[in-house]
C-alpha cells in the first residue's frame, strides 16, 4: 500500500509541468468469464495519452497499478517496461513539448471494490463488472496522471463477452464487436467509469425547455443484477431523478452538461454511491428485497440527489487537490437535503439531517483526528480517510448556516457564478468565497476562518434569569469550546421558548413554542434582548430550527422538562433536536446512559418520525453496548427487550413503526422467552398481526438466534437454501461468524486477518458477525492478536480492506483500562507507522476512552484516568 501513495507536493509539481489533451483507453474484458489461468485474473488495458510539457527535456511519471506491463512507448520510442515500471509508476524522461504515451498492460480484476471489481452471482453464475476509483484507483484500470487537476477528455472502448452490454460516461454503441463511447468533456480521472455485464437495464427520458426556447433531452437509464430485477422499483428512482433535474435546473441556471444519465446499482460496493458523470454507481442495497420504512426510501432519494448535485459541484467544477474535497462533498450533502425537501415527497428531510447526518459530524469533530472543513491533505492515504463526517455533514451544516447568514438568493446566485466562471476547471476555497462575497455583499474572510479553517464544535447553553414577576428578566446564550479547539464562532441561531398549552377546560396540553427570536451569538455570552419580558419558559431550545452547527445544552429547568415531557413536544424537528442534544450529553458523560435508555423506553413509542425512531433504536443499543455501567448491562438489555416487545405489540398492524420495533426487538433480544419468540416467528408458529416476516426480516431474526447458540450451522445452511442469492450469502456469512464458539471465532479471524480470499462484502459481513456485544469474553483473546497484526494488514492489503479490518476488529468490546493501555503502548511503539493507520487507531482509542468515561458516570463515579 505505501508504494501506491501520491503526495500533494508531487501532484503540484506534475500539474505545473503537464497539461493533458486527451485519453484513449481500450479495454478487453472478455477474460472476465471462463476459467482463469494461474494467478490473478487480468484484462488487457491499452492507453494512449496526449499531453504537453511546459519544460521540454524534463521528467515525470504516469500512474499504473498492474501485475504486468507488456509495452510502453513515449513519442514513438519504445521503453523497457522492466526499467521504467515499478509496479505503481511509469518513469517518463526527456519529455517533448508535445507528447504521446502508449501503455499496454495487464490489469487485475478486483475483489475489494477498488478498480475493476468483478462479481460472480451465486444465484445464476452470471458475472458483473463495475469500476470504483475515488480517490485514486483508476490507475488500477488504465495508465494515467491520477490527480484531480489534470483534467482531460476521455474516449473509451471495450471488448466484452458475448451477450454483455458495456456502459461508460459517454453514450456507447456496439460496432464490429467493440463497444465505443462518445468522447467526454474534460473530467478528472477518478470520475471516469465502466460498468459491464448482463445487467437488467430500464430506460426513461427527461426533457427540459429553457426560457430561450431550447430543449434539453437527457436519456435516463437504471440497472441492477438480473437477480434483483423483481425487486427493482426503477419508476421511483426515475421519479426522484426527474424531480432533482428540475430542481437543479431551476436553481443552478446551468444545463446538465454530460449528455445521458445512467444509474447503476452494483454488488459489493464499498460506498453509498459515486458521482461518475453520466454513469452514477450506487450500492445495490438501495434496491429493497423486503419491506422497509419510509426512512429507507428517503435515504435513497437523498443519495440520488446528492450524487446529482455533484454533476455541478465536483464534476463540472472540481477541487484542485483533496484539501478542498469539501468544495464538492459539503455542497452535495447540503444540496441533497435541500433538494429532497424542495422537490420530492420527503418534506421532513431537514429532520433527518439534524438527527442523523449531524450526529456523524458531532462524533467526528470530537475525535483527535478532527480537522478543519478545509483540511490539510498531504497524500492519498490522508484523502481516503477524509471522506468523513467533517467533510460531508459538518461542511453541509456550515453551508446551511451560511445560507441563513447571507440569504438563500445570494447563496444560489453565488453558486451560479461559480459554475459559469470555472466550468470544466479546478478551484480552491477562494474561488467560491469570491463569488459568494460578490452576491452577498459580505466579507466572508472572517466567517471562513472561523467555520472552514478551524476544527471543533461549540456548545450553546441558555441561561435564564426570571424577575420578581415570574417573567424573563434576561436570557443569554453561553458559548463554550473544548480546550483542544478553543475557537468561539459567530452563530446565527433561533432561540425558541416552549411551554405547555392550557386548554379551555383548564387541562394542560402539549409542549409548544410560544416565542422565537433569531439572533447572532458571538463570544462567550450573548444576551438575547428581544426575549426580555417573555413568559417564563419550561424549555429553551437555543438552536431551534437547526440553523447553526453546535451541541445544544439545556438549563436545569429545560432538562427537567425534557425528562418528564419530551414526548409532548409537538414539532417533530424540535423534538429531534432535543433527542440529539440528549444523546450528545450521554456520549459526553454528562447524562447517565441508563437515563437515556429510560427516556427511549418512555417516549420513543410516541415518536412519529420513523427516521428519528430508528435512530433512537440505534442510539439506545449503542448506549447499552458502550456507555452503561457493565453491571447494569443485563438489566438494561432486559428492559429494552421488554419495551421493544411492548411497542411491537402496540404498533399499528402492518405499519412501518411495527417493522422498526420488530427489528429493534430482534437486535436486543437475549432472554430465553425472547429468543423462543424469534424462533416461533421464523417457524410461523407465532404471529404478530400485520407483521410480514419476509426474507430480509428472517435474516434479522436469525442473527440473534445464531449469536446466542439457538440457530446452528445446519439452520443457517437451510436458510441459505431458501435464499440462495448474493444477499443471502452475505447474511449467512455474518450469522455463521456470530455463533458463540471459540472455533467459529478462530475461523472468522483467520478468514479476515490471515487470508485475503474473501471479497470486500464478505470481509465486512464476517467482521460484523465476529463482533457480538454478547460475546465479550469469547473475543477478548483477540485484542493482543489485533495489535500484533494491524501493521502487516495495512502494508499488505488495499487501503479499503485495511480500513475495514483496523476499524472493525479494534477490541472496543474489551472495554477496560487494560485495552486502553494496550492501545497507548502500540501507538508509542509505532510512532513511525503510516499516519493514516495511526489515525484509525487513535480514533478507536478515543471512542474507547469516551465509553469508559460514560460507564464511570453511569455508575456514579468521577474517576478521570481514561483519556
Amino acid at each position: 500500500m505505501p508504494g501506491e501513495n501520491l503526495s500533494r507536493d508531487e501532484a503540484q509539481e506534475r500539474a505545473a509541468l503537464l497539461s493533458v489533451d486527451g485519453y484513449e483507453v481500450s479495454l478487453d474484458l472478455r477474460s472476465a468469464v471462463g476459467t482463469a489461468e494461474a494467478g490473478a485474473r487480468t484484462f488487457r488495458s491499452v492507453t494512449t495519452i496526449r499531453f504537453r510539457c511546459s519544460e521540454p527535456g524534463a521528467a515525470t511519471f504516469a500512474d499504473l497499478i498492474a501485475p504486468s506491463v507488456t509495452a510502453v512507448s513515449l513519442n514513438g520510442r519504445d521503453l523497457d517496461p522492466g526499467e521504467v515500471f515499478d509496479g505503481t509508476r511509469i518513469r517518463l524522461e526527456d519529455l517533448a513539448a508535445e507528447n504521446e504515451l502508449v501503455v499496454d498492460a495487464q490489469c487485475a480484476y478486483s475483489r475489494t471494490g477498488e478498480g475493476m471489481h468483478r462479481f460472480v452471482d451465486p444465484e445464476d453464475g452470471e458475472t458483473y463488472l463495475y469500476t470504483q476509483y475515488e480517490p485514486a484507483d483508476s490507475r488500477r484500470v488504465f495508465a494515467n496522471f491520477e490527480q484531480p487537476d489534470l483534467k482531460a477528455p476521455f474516449r473509451f472502448e471495450a471488448r466484452a463477452p458475448e451477450g454483455w452490454v458495456v456502459w461508460s460516461n459517454g453514450v456507447g454503441e456496439l460496432t464490429d464487436g467493440v463497444w465505443k463511447f462518445a468522447e467526454t468533456k474534460p473530467i478528472s480521472t477518478y470520475i471516469t467509469a465502466i460498468v459491464a455485464g448482463p445487467y437488467h437495464y430500464v430506460t426513461d427520458s427527461y426533457s427540459r425547455t429553457f426560457d430561450d426556447g431550447t430543449t434539453l433531452e437527457i436519456p435516463l437509464g437504471a440497472m441492477c443484477r438480473k437477480g434483483l430485477a423483481p425487486h427493482f422499483d426503477a419508476d421511483d428512482v426515475f421519479l426522484v431523478t426527474k424531480q432533482g433535474l428540475d430542481f437543479f435546473h431551476d436553481h443552478f441556471d446551468y444545463p446538465y452538461p454530460f449528455g445521458k444519465y445512467d444509474q447503476a446499482f452494483v454488488p459489493e460496493y464499498n460506498l453509498g454511491a459515486m458521482e461518475n458523470p453520466g454513469l452514477v454507481t450506487f450500492r445495490e442495497e438501495y434496491i429493497f428485497r423486503g419491506k422497509v420504512t419510509q426512512a429507507s426510501y428517503e435515504g435513497r432519494a437523498n443519495v440520488v440527489l446528492h450524487e446529482m448535485a455533484h454533476m455541478w459541484f465536483g464534476d463540472l467544477v472540481t477541487m484542485e487537490w483533496w484539501d478542498d474535497l469539501w468544495l464538492k462533498e459539503s455542497f452535495a450533502d447540503f444540496m441533497g437535503a435541500f433538494a429532497l425537501v424542495g422537490a420530492t415527497r420527503f418534506k421532513d428531510g431537514w429532520i433527518t439531517f439534524a438527527n442523523r447526518r449531524k450526529a456523524w459530524a458531532y462524533r467526528a469533530d470530537q475525535l483527535p483526528s478532527t480537522h478543519p472543513v478545509t483540511a490539510d491533505i498531504r497524500d492519498l492515504q490522508d484523502a481516503k480517510l477524509n471522506f468523513d463526517g467533517i467533510t460531508y455533514a459538518k461542511g453541509a451544516s456550515v453551508l446551511k448556516q451560511l445560507v441563513a447568514y447571507v440569504g438563500q438568493d445570494a447563496f444560489l446566485e453565488g453558486a451560479r457564478r461559480y459554475f459559469k466562471r470555472n466550468a470544466y476547471g479546478n478551484t480552491r476555497l477562494g474561488d467560491l468565497l469570491s463569488a459568494l462575497e460578490e452576491t452577498s455583499g459580505r466579507d466572508l474572510a472572517t466567517w471562513s476562518r472561523a467555520w472552514l479553517q478551524t476544527a471543533g464544535v461549540n456548545s450553546l447553553t441558555p441561561q435564564v434569569i426570571l424577575g420578581a414577576d415570574g417573567r424573563v428578566a434576561e436570557l443569554s446564550v453561553l458559548q463554550e469550546a473544548a480546550e483542544s479547539h478553543p475557537e468561539l464562532r459567530p452563530h446565527r441561531v433561533a432561540v425558541g421558548l416552549y411551554r405547555r398549552e392550557t386548554r379551555p377546560d383548564g387541562e394542560t396540553g402539549p409542549l409548544v413554542r410560544y416565542a422565537r427570536v433569531e439572533t447572532d451569538v458571538e463570544g462567550p455570552r450573548t444576551v438575547v434582548g428581544e426575549l426580555a419580558g417573555a413568559d417564563a419558559p419550561e424549555l429553551v431550545l437555543v438552536n431551534d430550527d437547526d440553523l447553526t452547527y453546535c451541541k445544544i445544552r439545556f438549563d436545569e429547568t429545560s432538562l427537567a422538562t425534557l425528562r418528564e415531557l419530551l414526548g409532548d413536544i409537538t414539532d417533530p424537528l424540535a423534538r429531534a433536536l432535543c433527542w440529539s442534544a440528549l444523546w450528545n450529553l450521554t456520549r459526553d458523560g454528562l447524562m447517565p446512559a441508563r437515563d437515556f435508555v429510560g427516556l427511549v423506553l418512555r417516549f420513543a413509542g410516541r415518536e412519529s418520525d420513523i427516521g428519528v425512531l430508528q435512530t433512537l433504536h440505534a442510539w439506545a443499543d449503542s448506549a447499552l453496548t458502550h456507555y452503561v455501567a457493565p453491571d447494569w448491562r443485563e438489566t438494561g438489555g432486559r428492559l429494552l427487550a421488554e419495551g421493544a416487545l411492548k411497542e411491537l405489540r402496540l404498533a399499528e398492524p402492518g405499519s412501518q413503526h411495527q417493522l422498526a420495533w420488530a427489528r429493534f426487538f430482534a437486535a436486543v433480544a437475549s432472554g430465553r422467552d425472547d429468543l423462543r419468540l424469534l424462533q416461533d416467528l421464523l417457524d410461523g408458529t407465532a404471529k404478530i398481526d400485520g407483521l410480514d416476516v419476509d426474507q430480509e426480516l428472517r435474516w434479522a431474526l436469525l442473527e440473534p438466534l445464531a449469536a446466542h447458540g439457538v440457530a446452528d450451522e445446519s439452520a443457517l445452511a437451510a436458510e441459505l437454501a431458501r435464499d440462495d442469492t448474493a444477499s443471502g450469502k452475505r447474511h449467512q456469512v455474518r450469522c455463521l461468524a456470530a455463533r458463540p464458539s471459540a472455533a467459529v471465532k478462530a475461523q472468522a479471524w483467520a478468514q479476515v486477518v490471515e487470508s485475503d480470499t474473501l471479497s470486500n462484502a464478505l470481509v465486512e459481513a464476517t467482521i460484523a458477525g465476529f463482533t457480538q456485544a454478547s460475546q465479550r469474553e469469547l473475543i477478548a483473546p483477540y485484542a493482543e492478536k489485533y495489535f500484533a497484526a494491524i501493521e502487516r494488514i495495512w502494508a499488505e492489503r488495499s487501503i479499503q480492506i485495511g480500513m475495514d479490518v483496523v476499524r472493525g476488529l479494534f477490541p472496543s468490546l474489551r472495554d477496560s483500562q487494560e485495552t486502553l493501555d494496550a492501545t497507548d503502548a502500540w501507538l508509542a511503539a509505532h510512532e513511525g507507522a503510516a499516519p493514516a493507520l495511526r489515525r484509525l487507531v487513535l480514533e478507536a482509542r478515543d471512542d474507547l476512552a469516551r465509553a469508559l468515561r460514560g460507564q464511570r458516570h453511569d455508575a456514579g463515579t468521577t474517576a478521570t484516568s481514561a483519556g
